[in-house]
């Protein structure tokens, strides 16, 4: 009965760290896009330098997860989950406080970079931990607690950013939560699956190995096409929704932090509505088929806004975050899919690939848009990520209830 009871506390207490961990890093990631337009207004630039510099310094920031990613995922089948949730969040936590004492645009671009770096470990770690640490029969449910609580950082760094006014005490506030986190991760132990083959001659972490055999590859390639209409929606929609906003007519001011916001309130109820579903029809697969749906119908609305109203943008950006909930399940997916000795590298790999290609969506929507008119370029350009995802879950293999007990040679 003891044994029961502390093996319970032992899960609650990785669930509730990953949670708040993945709180810190949501705070810190969507914190740029929320103050954004004061924070480069305040460094001097004029209004159009604020729409172009915010692209590339959101691109870097993409860049640094990106490369995080690979980092931070090989270390987690290195050298351990917990390794990487201590290093990750000291290193954006250090970032976060010197992004508070920028003088000028370089130094905001290098800070949101090596953030990027910190930030690419926290979500990957902690889904891989408590993938291996829960019953298979309730992964589901946890994993999307975890993204559920943690998306709400969106939330509470948009009402920082109401409340505190300076945005430089946004990213101080920021690095000291992160350091918070750091005296309760103390507490949280590794998981058992890994400890067992910690030791082993088995290879870990070995990137190569999502590249050496073509299954395996195309496995991987799939996990990562599943997320892209995400961040489309994220990095374009709703990041730029003041600009949507203008070009469709709309006359009242839309503020994109509070657009963010208010899709992160939709995207955390998604995200845990999303682990009951998938319960509820025992399929990861049927689950996000319901979501994509969803977020079909919702662009569709987004584009249909003309001469629309302030009230009406919001709504739908709500909507669209939570059509999009469905992170959880896709890095999930992710962890569920590889062998103990690959997993955090391919858990921690796969979301930041996401991250990381907004600057090529960017890029495509930029070409686009020269080519035809800004809500075509956008409408194609979401065409194309949500065709890609919709056709990488078809071919996908179902992983509910998988024993995650395996390796991959």
């Amino acid at each position: 009965m003891n044994q029961s009871k502390t093996k319970t506390s032992v899960l609650t207490l990785a669930i509730v760290v990953a949670a708040l961990g993945y709180f810190v890093d949501i705070y810190d990631l969507l914190l740029f896009g929320i103050i954004r337009k004061p924070s480069l207004i305040s460094l001097g630039l004029t209004p159009e330098q604020v729409l172009t510099e915010g692209e590339k310094i959101i691109s870097i920031q993409m860049i640094g997860l990106l490369l995080g990613g690979f980092i931070w995922g090989i270390m987690g089948d290195k050298k351990g989950r917990l390794s990487v949730l201590f290093g990750s969040i000291f290193l954006y936590s250090i970032a976060n406080i010197a992004n508070g004492m920028v003088i000028n645009v370089s130094q905001y671009a290098w800070c949101r970079f090596i953030a990027g770096i910190g930030l690419a470990g926290e979500l990957g770690a902690g889904i891989t931990l408590v993938s291996e640490l829960v019953p298979k029969e309730r992964r589901g449910i946890a994993t999307s607690l975890v993204a559920g609580v943690g998306l709400t950082g969106a939330v509470f760094a948009y009402f920082m950013k109401q409340t505190v006014h300076d945005w430089r005490w946004c990213y101080y506030i920021g690095g000291g939560m992160g350091f918070l986190l750091l005296l309760l991760r103390v507490s949280v132990f590794e998981s058992g699956l890994y400890t067992s083959v910690k030791d082993s001659e088995v290879k870990k972490g070995n990137l190569f190995m999502l590249f050496n055999r073509m299954e395996r590859f195309m496995r991987y390639l799939k996990c990562i096409a599943i997320g892209l209409p995400t961040w489309f929606v994220i990095g374009i929609l709703i990041s730029f929704s003041d600009k949507f906003a203008t070009v469709m007519g709309i006359k009242e001011s839309v503020d994109p932090g509070k657009s963010i916001m208010i899709a992160y309130v939709g995207i955390s109820i998604g995200d845990i509505l999303i682990g009951f579903v998938s319960q509820w029809l025992k399929s990861r697969k049927k689950a996000l088929y319901i979501f994509y749906g969803l977020t079909v119908l919702s662009i569709i609305l987004y584009f249909n806004q003309i001469n629309g109203t302030a009230f009406g943008m919001y709504f739908i950006c709500g909507l669209l975050g939570f059509s999009t909930g469905f992170w959880a399940i896709f890095v999930t997916m992710g962890a569920e899919q590889f062998g103990t000795n690959l997993r955090a590298t391919a858990a921690t790999t796969i979301p930041n690939i996401v991250r990381g290609t907004l600057p090529l969506i960017i890029l495509l929507f930029k070409t686009l848009r020269e080519a035809t008119d800004y809500l075509t370029g956008a409408s194609i350009t979401g065409a194309i990520c949500v065709l890609l995802g919709l056709t990488a879950v078809l071919f996908s293999k179902e992983t509910f209830g998988k024993d995650l007990d395996f390796i991959e040679y």
